[in-house]
Order: structure tokens, then sequence, then C-alpha cells
């Protein structure tokens, strides 16, 4: 299960980082079904868009040892969570976005659940690691 988990965090890191370059380099013409914006939410989407390939390089610094790094993966699977749930939101108040969406929103409440799940299973098989100040 800890490969699995390695190879899912590496591609989910992969393709944030792919998805982050797409909007830096296109702005907002990277998302499906979008129109044209004015400049302030072009500025906007690209901005969002370095904290997501942020994102993608914290889940591909949690492939190396992921044992060791549940509070992190944890966190970073909370985050992609709330942000399904805020697209919840969005569809409650303005109503359904492109299918694409509505699939990633399926997706963004459903595969963290996964992951730390795996990552539970994963950490909590491994022997606790004693701590400095016990030896000294």
């Amino acid at each position: 299960m800890r490969r699995t988990l390695q190879i899912l965090l590496a591609l989910f890191g992969a393709t944030a980082i792919f998805i982050s370059l797409l909007h830096i380099v296109l702005g907002p013409a990277a998302i499906p079904g979008s129109i044209p914006v004015n400049t302030t939410m072009d500025s906007e989407d690209r901005f969002y868009a370095t904290l997501f390939l942020a994102y993608g390089a914290a889940l591909l610094w949690c492939v190396r040892e992921v044992e060791h790094k549940a509070r992190v993966v944890y966190f970073l699977m909370l985050t992609f969570f709330v942000g399904g749930l805020a697209r919840i939101v969005s569809m409650l108040t303005v109503g359904l976005p492109n299918t694409f969406f509505i699939v990633m929103t399926v997706l963004e409440l459903g595969l963290p659940i996964i992951l730390a799940y795996m990552q539970f299973h994963i950490s909590s098989a491994q022997p606790a690691v004693p701590s400095d100040s016990a030896s000294g």
C-alpha cells in the first residue's frame, strides 16, 4: 500500500503542477468552458495558480518517506477536500458549472478520503520513533 500511495501522491502532485503551469501560461483560457475575463480576473487566476503549483510541489515532497509525513499529507488532503466543498457552495449559490468541474468535485471530495485512509494505514504500521530528548 505504501508504494501505491507514493505513486498516487506523485501523480497528484505532477498533475497539480501541470494544471498550475497551464493557468500561469494561458490564464483563464485554461479553464474548460471559460469565457474571456477582465484583467483583474486574469491576474487573480494566474496568482492562485502559483499556490496550486506549491501544493503540487508539497505533494511531491511527501512521496519520499511518506510514512513519516502523515501530518502534511492529512493537511494537504483536508485542503483539497475543502476545495471540493467550496465548489458545492458555488453550485448552490450560482448554479452548476461545466461538467468537467462536476466530475472534479467528486474527485476533490473522494480522493482525499482514500489517500488519507492509505496514509493512516501506512503511518500506523510504522514503529514509533524515539524523541531526541530521551537520549540525552
